[in-house]
């Protein structure tokens, strides 16, 4: 029997427990009543004789004796493994049991040998378990073995393996650990053999190094745990039963008692409570070897397993595990980093909360961890958040007293999350809180109308909406409360009463605040209902819906036009004059089934509508009112209605009777020789914002409103004393006029000189939008440039494209004093600075600032927009990209996306941009600081530090941007040698330090490219240069590093690499540089640019003149006293210098510079040398280590030592590597079955003390014990 270990955690199973899995109460063996076969028997592996049929090892083979599934087999299949039947899947899992039972009361030896392997083989491992190894050895030298012949090649192994058959295989392993369990649970479990066996096995794999191994046998133990809580729990089922019979027997009267009855019923208690200890001392050890230390392994999914399996323990077997002793690892394991176990955590508890029964006993644990699982619900892992936030609403089921104000509110604003999960979860908790409590004097309150039970509800929305002072998202509040709340948001008939209806007597109005929150609900229920989707950011798109889907969402549509067509002039009427309420409420006919309009003779109706409509564009000049009016008469004006007449006529003469007064309003406040007044300039605003409102949705051309529009543009342009207002809605105007008629035009329905018309009025247009641009007002301006943007974008050449060449007549192309005033525009009105905008806006809130943020961030996507599409040349966006850093916060994601785009179009060209950007900035620097600049200044490192995120942005394939690349270091070379040194002869030239940026770039040149570069910049050096070594010449020495660099690439990265853990040193054989370089000869001629030229590939062959770094001919350092100049460097024979120079004296002075660039590079590679010679020995010794404490053991095994007296094996897997290190101990903890509470369950084994911050947040180490 399996002792008990002496923990603080112990099963103490109730005499009294309810049946909550299975009323089988039938203990009866076929074989003989709880027969206990071989009980008494040593349970050490090392004492074990197995018979013959163990010999000879191999792999585990099914028994049965030639049955599958309880059938004889005839072609072979009796030879298959454990394994591969569980693998297949298709044989029962009853009847692989059934066999495998038959085999064990055979040869239990032999069978059970068979199981063993079937673990080893479905963690993955090639090897088997022989017979003498299993007679032999213990489990540690088992695992160990078994670990050498696991295969390294792959990390995967059946549980982690992808695909349809090994998910199935995971179920299967499962199913057949519990139907194992379950038809072994009236003998065999009892033997003291089978399960002391497996348990031991499974324990020593846990805590393997081994992933597979660890991971596997968690698994099997968890789920053998959880089969033996069912064990336990039938056991426990039948001892009650067992008592009851008991007591009715014995409180019988003596003469109608039978004491043989008693005396069997005594007999078979006591059988039970035998059987109940064993079993509590297997879970013991299985919880207390295996639970207590893998709950907090490394891996993720194996804290996982355990945190799921014992949530199905407290579920199961509540009287027994239901305590804060179990409770307090689901407790602390909620602070796990990973979010997959924080998940299983609260599916865990959810489980228990849906049983109210349950949820009582959990008070104690709820005021515990109730903080962290209400911070759950802003967890990063959506999922996480999803499933705390339904524990929360069954926690608040459960009791209402649990939750505060402050937990509830955390949950509410969640309702407005962007992630509809999260906001429909929220939903819920909002709906069971504030609308499933009814007070008995809500019983008897009518269905419909506004003293309804609807009618109160409908006034909470309002008046959680309105304090959660999120007023425009009315939309995410409806859809989170759709799922739980349909019936109640679709009782539109409420909605209208509440809002048309005069209160009764003793009733409170609702105040105008909450008319206008109630429309705006309104109007949101009736677009979710005809929609079906989720509103804008809370879906990736429309989805399919279902036939029930569909049919609700016409029978809604068909109910709100019967409904609305009636009330909608009402609500009209009622609150015309509020611009908010009438904005909604014009929205509604926009989901009208028109057809109902006819069938349902509601043309009345449709005329007091269209009444409304002219009431509501006669009293409104708000630009969002004369919007939506718009677009409803657009979505009436259908021709496929019959409708269609009676809604053009009203349109027609709304019309007409605007263009009217325009023409009027424009004759007056046009006249000469007079001032315009206020009234008269009020007239033709209103009147104009109307007419281009309407303009957006409706084609006005046959009123002809161009002349006048440019009349007045005109006017104002010369008079300069034009109303900012009217001169942006006749902008916008004139601009819709323009695209109607493009519209027509490419329809081809318009008359032949209708393009030539079009073509003077946008390029007249396109003048006077660019000659506002130098307007004082801000507004005006902006709108020109916005404007200007549209026609340069629609009319570039890109309109020919799909079969359109007939418009090319209309294509026009900004000249260079337009593309320079659209570029000065956004630099003076973009890139603004941060104490600018400040003083700009004082007094301003908040939310202006972002609004006008946004402002500025959509003119520069307009302009970036431009270049892009090639309308205006790429290089100016070289002033755009220069901003990249300084604006990162407010453009940044802008910027690099056009740099993407323009990257996309043309490689080379965006490199030469890039670099330009970079000269810009240089030669502003210059202008500010002198050229005697310090390099260290921060406007000198703010340019380098913009290279180095240029550099970052052309990605990891240096052959998709080698010719870029190149030719960026072409133009920043020219650039840097370009103007002489202002100090004279023997100075730096002035743009020398550029080198020092374009340095950034070196590292996405491709090796062979870098030699062609240096070849480059030795065209622009003089001799003497390259033997300059003063600070003012550093960036063209560390230029030329950074080239030279990719020359020895092979040498410097055997040296700086350090090698990873288990290799070899590498080979100090010498070999040739030349090998070491891969030659590419279609890399070499792929520049094929027209300034590829200077990329000359017979100068590519050898290294330049003036390159002078040694070629090193190994991979291993020479000795730096023996290293001599003419060793490291041999002068190209080919090659000449650029200037005539003595031969002796060209010869000394190369051997001169030579050795001192020598020493340099000599002693760094010493130094690198030293710190591999000391990483070596260090590796050296911790091997030597290794291998004399495996000395230590084995002499001490050898010795006859008893396990009980060794030493014990901490190496708990805590942060154990996932790979098999070469060389590692595994000796394991084991808990070889059964024996007594030996010294290592003493020292090991404790479950309540431990280290958590490997896999925890800190937080968790606040947590307290019970």
């Amino acid at each position: 029997m399996i002792a008990a270990q002496d923990l603080h955690t112990e099963f103490q199973f109730p005499q009294e427990a309810e049946s909550q899995l299975s009323s089988d109460t039938d203990f009866e063996d076929p074989d003989g009543k709880n027969a206990k076969a071989g009980k008494g028997m040593g349970a050490k592996k090392g004492r074990k004789a197995l018979g013959d049929k163990a010999k000879g090892g191999g792999a585990a083979r099914v028994p049965g004796l030639g049955r599958v599934n309880g059938h004889h087999q005839e072609n072979g299949m009796e030879n298959m493994t454990l394994f591969e039947v569980v693998k297949m899947g298709k044989s029962a899992t009853q009847s692989v049991v059934d066999d495998w039972i038959e085999a064990y009361k055979n040869d239990r030896d032999v069978a059970l040998l068979d199981l063993i392997n079937f673990f080893i083989q479905c963690s993955g491992c090639k090897g088997a378990v022989s017979g003498e190894m299993f007679r032999n050895m213990q489990n540690s030298e088992i695992i160990r073995k078994m670990t050498e012949e696991f295969d390294e090649d792959s990390g995967d192994y059946p549980l982690t393996m992808s695909g349809p058959q090994w998910k199935k295989f995971r179920i299967s392993f499962c199913d057949f650990i519990a139907v194992l369990v379950r038809q072994c649970q009236y003998s065999i479990i009892y033997d003291e053999y089978m399960m002391d066996t497996v348990i031991s096995l499974l324990t020593g794999l846990s805590d393997s190094q081994v992933r597979a191994f660890r991971h596997t046998s968690t698994l099997a133990a968890m789920k053998l745990m959880t089969a033996l809580v069912n064990v336990a729990l039938n056991l426990s089922i039948n001892m009650d039963n067992t008592q009851r019979q008991y007591e009715a027997e014995r409180n019988k009267v003596v003469a109608k008692r039978a004491n043989d009855r008693l005396e069997l019923l005594l007999q078979k208690r006591k059988e039970l409570q035998e059987n109940q200890d064993e079993i509590e001392n297997m879970m013991n050890a299985i919880f207390k070897g295996v639970f207590i230390h893998r709950y907090r392994d490394a891996i993720a999914e194996i804290r996982a397993i355990c945190i799921e399996e014992i949530g199905m323990w407290m579920k199961l077997y509540s009287d027994a595990f239901l305590n804060d002793s179990y409770l307090k690892y689901v407790g602390w394991t909620m602070h796990d980093k990973q979010g997959e176990v924080r998940l299983k955590c609260l599916t865990a508890l959810q489980s228990l909360f849906y049983n109210r029964e349950l949820g009582a006993r959990l008070e104690l644990f709820t005021s515990r961890f109730k903080d962290r699982i209400v911070s759950m619900t802003l967890d990063k892992e959506y999922d996480v958040a999803v499933q705390a936030i339904k524990l929360l609403t069954l926690v608040l089921q459960s009791s209402d007293e649990v939750l505060t104000a402050e937990d509830c509110e955390s949950v509410y604003h969640l309702v407005y999350s962007a992630h509809r999960p999260i906001a429909v979860s929220a939903g819920e908790f909002l709906f069971k809180k504030l609308f499933s409590h009814r007070g008995p004097e809500e019983e008897g309150l009518p269905r419909r109308g506004r003293q309804s039970l609807n009618g109160s509800l409908i006034k909470t929305t309002v008046f959680f909406f309105l304090e959660s002072e999120l007023h425009e998202h009315g939309a995410y509040l409806v859809d989170s409360l759709w799922e739980c709340a349909s019936d109640l948001l679709k009782d539109w008939e409420t909605m209208i009463s509440l809002l048309l209806d005069e209160p009764m007597p003793g009733e409170e109005a609702l105040t105008d605040r909450q008319e206008t929150a109630l429309v705006e609900i309104l109007l949101c229920a009736v677009r979710q209902a005809c929609e079906c989707h989720p509103p804008v950011g809370r879906g990736t798109g429309k989805r399919v819906l279902s036939a029930k889907e569909k049919k609700t969402q016409l029978d809604d549509r068909t109910r709100i036009t019967e409904m609305f067509a009636v009330a909608l002039p009402l609500l009209l009427a009622k609150y015309c004059v509020d611009i908010d309420k009438v904005t909604n409420l014009l929205q509604i006919p926009k989901y009208f089934d028109l057809d109902i309009y006819t069938t349902g003779r509601l043309e009345k109706h449709l005329d007091a509508l269209l009444r409304q409509f002219w009431e509501v564009v006669d009293k409104h000049t708000d630009t969002e009112v004369l919007e939506a009016c718009s677009s409803t008469y657009h979505y009436l004006c259908n021709e496929e209605f019959t409708i269609f007449n009676r809604v053009d006529i009203a349109r027609s003469q709304l019309l007409d009777e605007l263009v009217d007064k325009y023409s009027r309003l424009l004759e007056d406040f046009l006249q000469e020789g007079e001032e315009p007044d206020d009234d008269d300039a009020y007239q033709v605003l209103s009147t104009l914002k109307k007419i281009s409102s309407f303009h957006n949705a409706h084609d006005l051309s046959k009123w002809d409103l161009f002349a006048s529009n440019y009349r007045l543009l005109n006017t104002g342009l010369q008079n300069g004393d034009m109303p900012e207002q009217i001169v942006i809605h006749a902008m916008q105007c004139t601009h819709y006029i323009i695209l109607w008629h493009l519209a027509k035009v490419s329809d081809g329905s318009s008359l032949k000189g209708d393009m030539v018309t079009l073509r003077k009025q946008m390029r007249a247009f396109s003048l006077m939008c660019q000659r506002y641009l130098n307007s004082i007002n801000t507004a005006v301006k902006e709108q020109a440039f916005t404007i200007l943007c549209d026609l340069l974008l629609i009319f570039s050449h890109q309109m020919m494209s799909s079969g359109r060449e007939q418009l090319e007549p209309l294509v026009y192309t900004p000249d260079s004093s337009l593309q320079a005033e659209m570029l000065n525009f956004i630099l003076d009105q973009v890139f603004i600075d941060q104490d600018d905008d400040n003083n700009s806006t004082d007094g301003q809130d908040e939310a202006s600032k972002i609004e006008a943020l946004h402002k500025r961030r959509n003119l520069l996507a307009a302009y970036c927009k431009l270049i892009i599409y090639n309308v205006v040349e790429m290089n100016t966006g070289a002033d755009i990209f220069k901003q990249y850093m300084r604006f990162y916060n407010d453009y940044g994601d802008i910027i690099k996306e056009t740099m993407s785009k323009t990257r996309q179009i043309d490689k080379i060209q965006c490199a030469k941009t890039l670099v330009l950007s970079l000269q810009t900035l240089f030669n502003e620097m210059l202008s500010e600081l002198g050229f005697n600049f310090d390099r260290s200044s921060s406007s000198f490192c703010g340019i380098k530090e913009l290279a180095r995120r240029f550099s970052l942005t052309f990605g990891l394939d240096q052959m998709k941007t080698r010719e870029a690349i190149a030719m960026l270091h072409k133009d920043g070379i020219e650039f840097a040698f370009k103007e002489p040194s202002p100090q004279g002869e023997g100075s730096p030239p002035l743009n020398l330090a550029f080198l020092d940026i374009l340095s950034e770039f070196s590292s996405k040149l491709m090796r062979q490219d870098k030699r062609t570069v240096h070849l480059y910049l030795e065209r622009f050096m003089t001799f003497q240069m390259a033997l300059q070594r003063e600070d003012c010449w550093l960036p063209l020495i560390s230029y030329r590093n950074s080239l030279q660099a990719g020359g020895d690439d092979d040498t410097m990265s055997v040296i700086s690499g350090i090698s990873s853990r288990g290799s070899s040193v590498r080979s100090k054989k010498a070999k040739p540089a030349t090998t070491s370089k891969r030659k590419l000869p279609e890399e070499e001629n792929s520049c094929s640019s027209s300034d590829a030229v200077w990329m000359n590939r017979e100068q590519n062959v050898q290294t330049p003149v003036m390159m002078l770094s040694p070629h090193l001919s190994s991979t291993i350092l020479r000795d730096p006293k023996k290293m001599r100049p003419e060793e490291n460097y041999t002068m190209p024979e080919e090659q000449h210098p650029p200037q005539p120079v003595p031969t002796q004296q060209q010869s000394h002075q190369h051997h001169q510079a030579a050795m001192d660039y020598n020493t340099q590079v000599t002693w760094m590679l010493t130094q690198r040398q030293q710190a591999e010679a000391r990483q070596q020995q260090e590796r050296v010794s911790m091997h030597y280590t290794k291998m004399r404490n495996h000395m230590q053991q084995a002499i001490r095994r050898g010795s006859g030592l008893m396990e009980d007296d060794e030493e014990p094996i901490v190496e708990d897997v805590m942060m154990s590597s996932e790979d098999i290190n070469e060389g590692m101990d595994f000796d394991t903890m084991d808990i070889d079955l059964p024996a007594s509470k030996n010294r290592r369950e003493r020292t090991e084994l404790k479950p309540d003390y431990f280290d958590p911050s490997s896999i925890m947040d800190d937080s968790v180490l606040n947590v307290s014990m019970y």
